[in-house]
Parts: structure tokens; C-alpha cells; sequence
């Protein structure tokens, strides 16, 4: 719009200026006019200050990104000051100790060289039924590790103030017709996994399961 608005009035000074000079032509045959062409200047020179302003605000009128909001701390002084220590962070329920021949351990591949013939049927009902092994799912601890850890160094050594304090959180998971075994080792791994104090409560929320093992309504 200041663009637009700057266009128009160096148009209009332009044919301004040219009538101008033609009555500067006249004015030298005729005095009388000398005196008209004396305030038309002084509009033209008023005029032209007023592009000028215009010209100058136009980058003050420009859109630029929002800079970002320097982070304040908080002052609150029902809570501490520094930082949550590792004793504060502990999670739920701590995990008890692994077996590392135990199925599964340590985030390892379930393997199996023998099979019966029963096996082979409830592992072949479980491809069928949920698409991935479940008989493998149902012979791993539901309170299994994952082995080492795995996040780049700058997340497990990041800090987190105690002012403001960190907001609790409810874990919901949604689920149909999931095993059980999966189901109950997801809750389990946030049992394990996040801070006592910060976790309020786990939802499970049934989505119209239709198999009696994880059909709520039963």
C-alpha cells in the first residue's frame, strides 16, 4: 500500500512539474503571474517532502519475524531454586535386574531352534491374528531392558529448572485388539521410564476391541 501510495504522487509531481515549467514560460510574458507560480512551487516543495516521509517509513512498515521471547525466570517462591537432581527424576517403579539369557534381553532378537508342533501353531495364529510374532511377545519379560542407552549425550545431560516447576503429564494409549503381552509391556515402560513425581496417570483407552483378551468391557 506505501509503495502504491509513493507511485501515485510521483505521477502526480511529474505532470505537476510540467505545468509548471509551462507557467514559468507564460510568467515571463506576464508578470501577473509571477506571484502564482510562486505558491505553486512552494505546494510542489511540500509535496515532495511528503514522498520523502513516505519513502523513509516504508521499511518501518515492512513485515519482519517475530523474534523470539527471551526466557525469564520465574520468581515464584513456593518453589526451589536450581535444578531437578537424578534422585528427584527417579521414575515409578524402578527396574528390577535383567537376566541377560533371558529371552529377549537387553533389546536382543527372540530366537528359537526347536519347535513343537503346537508352538508353530500358536506362533502361526499370532502372525495371523496381530501380524507380528506374538509368541515371541508373550516369552519376553514385560519388564524387559532395552539395553544401553541410546539418546545423544545433550538429552541425558540435560537439566531442567525447579522454577517454574515441570507440569505433570497423563500417558493415554490407545489400543484394538492389541496382545496383551505388548499392551502390558507398554505399561510397564512407562512405568520404568518417567519421573514419579511428574507422571499423574496412565489411560488405556479401549478402541472398540472386538477380541476377549484385551476387550475391556469383560
Amino acid at each position: 500500500m506505501p509503495a502504491m501510495l509513493g507511485s501515485a504522487l510521483m505521477f502526480f509531481l511529474f505532470i505537476r512539474q510540467k505545468e509548471v515549467s509551462k507557467q514559468e514560460q507564460q510568467a515571463m510574458e506576464k508578470p501577473w503571474l509571477k506571484s502564482l507560480v510562486g505558491q505553486k512551487d512552494h505546494m510542489l516543495d511540500l509535496m515532495l517532502g511528503a514522498v520523502n516521509n513516505i519513502r523513509d517509513a516504508m521499511p518501518k512498515l515492512q513485515i519482519r519475524a517475530p523474534e523470539p521471547q527471551q526466557t525469564q525466570l520465574s520468581t515464584n517462591r513456593s518453589c526451589l531454586p536450581g535444578f531437578y537432581t537424578p534422585a528427584e527424576l527417579k521414575p515409578f517403579w524402578e527396574r528390577p535386574p535383567q537376566d541377560p539369557s533371558s529371552p529377549g534381553a537387553d533389546g536382543k532378537a527372540f530366537q528359537k531352534k526347536e519347535w513343537t508342533p503346537l508352538e508353530t501353531q500358536e506362533k502361526d495364529e499370532g502372525y495371523k491374528k496381530h501380524c507380528f510374532n506374538a509368541f515371541a511377545s508373550d516369552r519376553i519379560s514385560l519388564q524387559r531392558s532395552l539395553g544401553p542407552d541410546t539418546r545423544p549425550p545433550e538429552c541425558v545431560d540435560q537439566r531442567f529448572r525447579r522454577c517454574p516447576p515441570l507440569p505433570t503429564t497423563s500417558v493415554i494409549i490407545v489400543f484394538h485388539n492389541e496382545a496383551w503381552s505388548t499392551l502390558l509391556r507398554t505399561v510397564y515402560s512407562v512405568l520404568h521410564t518417567s519421573p514419579a513425581i511428574l507422571l499423574k496417570e496412565i489411560i488405556l483407552v479401549d478402541d472398540a476391541s472386538t477380541e476377549g483378551e484385551t476387550g475391556m468391557s469383560e
